[in-house]
């Protein structure tokens, strides 16, 4: 599957506009730290833009999120190493991340939430503007962007061999490149 088709398919299943927002940021997220492990990007860049396929479908049953978007897209072909990372980004299975891609979309999920969240409070909202010091800042901040789970976005540390702050800085500039997307 090519880019304008998987970006197709998800204008088709996804409706809300941030949520295909995060699908990009996440996208940008994991073509950054595939160029950073030599591995494809167009293949880690759909892994993230397609990991919340099926949100809209299963929101009101998180045990189903991930498991019925790896299904469907398994069914249309796309690769094994992409399905599973998906399958297994959703924490609610306790399925461990195995591979390298896996484990990067495990981690760059929640980052992505911060990111923006960190982006919005800044006086400008430009994402240009947010510093990887910004953002660890925010992590100390418990009641901050609550949903971004801090625990599993610490774990590049242990999963990836990345320091938070390397981790944090190749997601940002991934983001940073697509800000116009983003609106930020």
């Amino acid at each position: 599957m090519q880019r304008t088709g998987a970006l197709d398919l998800l204008h088709q299943k996804i409706k809300t506009v941030n949520l295909i927002k995060h699908s990009l940021a996440v996208e940008a997220g994991m073509r950054a730290l595939a160029q950073y492990f030599h591995e494809n990007e167009d293949d880690w860049g759909l892994a993230g833009l397609l990991h919340d396929i099926d949100y809209e479908d299963t929101k009101d049953n998180p045990q189903e999120h991930s498991l019925k978007g790896a299904e469907f897209l398994k069914s249309l072909g796309l690769a094994d190493d992409i399905t599973e990372a998906i399958k297994t980004h959703n924490q609610a299975h306790g399925i461990k991340p195995e591979t390298t891609m896996a484990k990067s979309l495990f981690c760059i999920d929640p980052l992505t939430g911060l990111i923006v969240a960190a982006t919005l409070v800044l006086p400008s909202k430009k994402i240009h503007d947010l510093t990887v010091e910004n953002i660890l800042n925010r992590m100390k901040e418990k009641s901050f962007a609550q949903g971004a789970n801090r625990e599993t976005i610490k774990q590049c540390e242990t999963l990836l061999n990345l320091p938070l702050e390397q981790f944090c800085s190749l997601v940002l500039k991934g983001m940073q490149n697509i800000s116009q997307e983003l609106g930020l």
